[in-house]
């Protein structure tokens, strides 16, 4: 987060001090609301006491901002995901790779795992269904990799 900004929220709707209702629905889409109509209930009983007039619908008026902010934090989710991979992989090699000392290679190793990790749990809630099956194939083959070279010992 110091060196990549995640998206923040107000830039993408700022808190007005003073809004403007949108009672209609051309008034809700030229704000770049949604406007989302009332459904009539069923056959209600009559009765002799009078109804109040209830309004046509609603607008939600942070909609397409939030639909722009929402976009921008897949993105930067994404991006954040492969910069961990990447940096988590090259973790993982040098802790293999600088077998001489083996404290510091635990470490690197143990940190690049970490990271894969982190990674995977901040992208989770945005990823698809085909990266999260990816994710589980390559941890559940790390595990059983693991596990096999534990019980070979």
């Amino acid at each position: 987060s110091l060196v990549y900004k995640s998206p923040d929220y107000v830039a993408f709707c700022p808190n007005n001090q003073i809004i403007q209702p949108a009672n209609t629905q051309a008034e809700c889409v030229a704000q770049g609301g949604q406007w989302n109509g009332n459904v009539a209930p069923a056959a209600a009983p009559k009765s002799d006491i009078s109804t109040p007039v209830e309004p046509a619908g609603y607008c939600n008026l942070n909609y397409t901002c939030q639909n722009n902010y929402d976009a921008a934090s897949k993105t930067y989710e994404r991006n954040v995901f492969i910069t961990l991979v990447i940096l988590g992989a090259i973790s993982l090699v040098a802790g293999i790779l600088l077998s001489a000392n083996a404290v510091v290679s635990l470490g690197l190793a143990y940190g690049g795992v970490l990271s894969f990790i982190i990674a995977s749990a901040r992208y989770w809630s945005s990823a698809d269904n085909l990266i999260k099956v990816i994710i589980l194939f390559i941890a559940l083959a790390l595990l059983i990799g693991v596990a096999i070279k534990k019980f070979k010992e």
